[in-house]
């Protein structure tokens, strides 16, 4: 009779686990509801042997928690697909709980994320639809293969000047042509720009390709459209947008984007210190970085006035350039999702806009 009601008790029992990814293997942490370490277990990193030792019918998994990370998506959505309670777990409040640990192992760290979903201290983080991981996956290689031909025609510049060889203002196009011009006469300098030239030709048609499909899917999106009614908004700046955000509804609020981008003020305060610094700059760098550039364009290459750029030229002429560009970045992250949750387009005029 003692066993029965120890059995029923035993199987109406939560489980909560932790996962210790790697690249090759992954360390399981199992605990009851009590702390008590039920199983621990090293599997590789895939997703089958996963949810061979987490599909246990013994278990009632009430929260599986891992680490943000490479391979965190993939392993996510395959255990979300199974049905089991997977949370991903912001990377630094994590490394911050678990540096309390002596000793650094994988078993350690298995073992303290298991506790932390047992106990409730984690801070999830969103996981991105694969529509959103293949358009960023699109615009991280478009950016790379920019940032490579850019770095090949700044070596060029730079080297050929040793040799009192000057490029000068030239564009993307008659670059190539400006390089043979000036080594024309110099064969053994020909030999060595050639490579550089022909990676630097590659590059470029295949920069062209990509760019050409991220016009594509632009133009076929919706939201993205609209998105770029906003002054100093194009395409690129748009689809980062659409790709970061992803869902716009895990927003409570549209000024609760600012702070997800880290385009909101640190604060420190403990004691009668009490001091504002600068933005906090967590969260996405990339759209960090897009969303400075399109605040930098709409100041000092948009003619077309509007009451975003009048309140911008304000903080200018009182705080400065550089701080009025932050801030600028800050509300248009707010205004996109205000248009893409609502449906509209960006209003130029005061009284039809929401702030």
């Amino acid at each position: 009779m003692y066993g029965l009601k120890h059995q029923k008790e035993k199987r109406s029992m939560d489980h909560f686990a932790g996962l210790d990814v790697s690249v090759k293997e992954t360390s399981v942490c199992i605990v009851d509801d009590t702390g008590r370490v039920v199983r621990e277990v090293k599997v590789p990193s895939e997703p089958e042997a996963l949810l061979q030792v987490l599909s246990n019918p013994a278990y009632h998994f009430k929260r599986i928690g891992l680490e943000a990370g490479p391979l965190s998506q993939w392993l996510f959505n395959a255990l979300a697909e199974a049905g089991l309670p997977a949370i991903c777990v912001e990377t630094r409040h994590m490394r911050a709980v678990l540096k309390a640990q002596i000793n650094k192992t994988d078993r350690n760290d298995a073992r303290g994320v298991a506790q932390m979903m047992r106990a409730g201290l984690y801070r999830p983080v969103h996981v991105k639809t694969l529509r959103s991981q293949r358009l960023r996956m699109l615009l991280t290689h478009r950016k790379l293969l920019q940032s490579k031909a850019i770095a090949i025609d700044n070596d060029l510049r730079g080297t050929l000047r040793n040799f009192g060889l000057k490029v000068g203002m030239v564009g993307t196009v008659k670059f190539e042509a400006r390089i043979k011009e000036l080594v024309e006469n110099l064969p053994d300098l020909a030999a060595l720009v050639e490579p550089l030239l022909i990676v630097r030709r590659v590059l470029r048609e295949q920069l062209g390709i990509l760019h050409r499909r991220l016009l594509a899917i632009v133009r076929e999106d919706d939201v993205c459209r609209r998105l770029m009614t906003v002054p100093g908004v194009g395409p690129v700046v748009a689809l980062t947008y659409r790709a970061t955000i992803d869902a716009p509804a895990r927003f409570r609020n549209s000024k609760a984007v600012g702070a997800v981008l880290g385009l909101t003020p640190s604060k420190y305060q403990s004691g009668e210190i009490n001091r504002t610094g600068a933005i906090s700059r967590c969260g996405d760098g990339m759209m960090r970085v897009m969303l400075y550039e399109a605040a930098h364009s709409m100041l000092t290459h948009t003619n077309t006035w509007s009451w975003l750029k009048v309140w911008a030229m304000k903080i200018v002429r009182h705080r400065g350039m550089k701080k009025a560009i932050v801030a600028l970045a800050r509300r248009l992250a707010v205004i996109m999702h205000r248009i893409w949750v609502d449906g509209t387009e960006f209003r130029w005029t005061r009284e039809t806009a929401v702030a």
